[in-house]
């Protein structure tokens, strides 16, 4: 198994091939934690739907279970406040674990990474973003 690292170098690539990873690698039952800054209210507010909020130092971690809702919304939800980051999501982290890969999606979609990669998720991957390999930086790891 493989680990795949993906970090957004040009901010002017559209949310398409995050939305394509995220419909393929997140699974309705999924373990999930998103992770939302303190001051992020109406972001936890929502996430707090698909779990249990809890207050780290400088976050507010939501641990659940992925639901067709919650997909749902992470493939149709555009985030309005692009003024720091281009943003693929809302949350800041989303970490989820179905017994076989861990998918994370940090600093609002713009790194990710796959751990626990089989050869057809190295596949899946290399396809979607073969059109979009000047906008990143990847790496897959044995």
């Amino acid at each position: 198994m493989r680990r795949i690292q993906v970090q957004m170098i040009d901010n002017s690539v559209s949310s398409d091939w995050w939305k394509k990873l995220v419909q393929y690698f997140i699974r309705i039952g999924d373990k999930l934690e998103i992770r939302c800054w303190k001051e992020e209210t109406a972001e936890i507010q929502q996430a707090s739907l698909y779990g249990k909020p809890s207050d780290d130092k400088y976050e507010v971690l939501i641990k659940g279970t992925v639901t067709t809702n919650l997909l749902l919304e992470l493939l149709t939800d555009e985030p309005a406040d692009r003024s720091i980051y281009n943003k693929m999501t809302k949350y800041f982290t989303i970490n989820t674990t179905n017994g076989r890969r861990n998918f994370s999606s940090a600093h609002y979609g713009t790194e990710m990474y796959i751990a626990e990669a089989s050869a057809d998720d190295i596949a899946f991957f290399s396809k979607i973003m073969e059109q979009y390999r000047t906008y990143f930086s990847v790496s897959i790891e044995e």
